[in-house]
């Protein structure tokens, strides 16, 4: 199965850097834009990351590795997740970048989600990325 498929998403925070980085790590903050998902690791290269929550009635808890931290500017994981009807094998994991770029009227966060399986499953899973970016941006601007 071809797994080249990349979802990728971004949007401009009317905020700092310091404001979008923190949301980014705080679970309390992760929950109000990203679907109620609680989120559970210490953001250390290594640890583990957990992801509990309900989609569409069925509850969830999804996981992966913390595997780059560069303070303000990017976060990297790994990410399975049961719905995905695979296995849990590390050709099915799925790496999630988040980066940060400053500039004069605030913060861009991009977001990319590679190792998908289809031109498809890139395409919703980048509408979802867009939704929780936005979400985001409504939490952070107000």
């Amino acid at each position: 199965m071809n797994r080249d498929f990349i979802a990728s998403a971004s949007i401009l925070i009317e905020r700092p850097v310091e404001v979008i980085w923190n949301a980014l790590l705080d679970p309390e903050q992760i929950k109000l834009y990203f679907f109620g998902v609680e989120v559970e690791t210490t953001w250390k290269v290594g640890s583990p990351i957990i992801y509990r929550g309900a989609w569409d009635g069925n509850t969830f808890e999804d996981k992966g590795t913390i595997l780059e931290v560069v303070h303000g500017q990017k976060l990297v994981s790994n990410y399975w997740s049961g719905f995905s009807g695979l296995p849990d094998e590390p050709k099915y994991y799925q790496n999630v970048c988040y980066e940060l770029m400053s500039n004069p009227r605030g913060t861009t966060l991009s977001v990319t989600q590679d190792n998908l399986p289809s031109e498809e499953k890139a395409e919703q899973v980048q509408k979802d990325w867009m939704g929780v970016l936005s979400s985001m941006k409504k939490l952070l601007e107000e």
